[in-house]
């Protein structure tokens, strides 16, 4: 998981992003340790295209991300249960590594599915405006 870890914890990741306000969504997630593969509970914060995680729900100016997914390197978000063979999976992946994660029911687990999707589109760095060809223009057709 080279691409998800590795910077985890400095301050200059989380691009400035004020992650104890106004998150646009925040809750307990079970997730995978990074070396040792036992299921941990994380309160996770999605902000600014930025996935934070913490041990504690208390998220203060203070508090420190126990890890940080820039949304702009993932890929997908989709369902796991049958990867995992566990009810309410998710996994988010990038073009290098996939993460596991489980939530408490099934709407929560789709309402992340939802929030982390629409960041992804929202911060993509697949297509910049100067990437953008208009067709119209290139038509020889008379």
């Amino acid at each position: 998981m080279a691409s998800l870890v590795g910077w985890w914890g400095r301050e200059e990741d989380y691009g400035g992003v004020e992650f104890w306000t106004s998150p646009e969504r925040t809750g307990w997630l079970m997730k995978q340790g990074e070396y040792i593969k036992t299921w941990r509970r994380r309160w996770f914060v999605l902000k600014s295209g930025r996935l934070f995680w913490f041990k504690e729900a208390v998220v203060t100016r203070a508090s420190r991300p126990r890890g940080v997914i820039p949304v702009s390197t993932c890929l997908t978000v989709k369902g796991a249960e049958d990867v995992l063979n566990k009810p309410f999976a998710f996994e988010i992946s990038t073009s290098s590594d996939t993460m596991y994660f489980i939530a408490d029911s099934e709407k929560e687990k789709e309402e992340w599915i939802n929030s982390i999707g629409r960041s992804i589109v929202q911060h993509s760095r697949s297509v910049t405006d100067s990437e953008v060809v208009d067709y119209s223009s290139k038509r020889d057709d008379p």
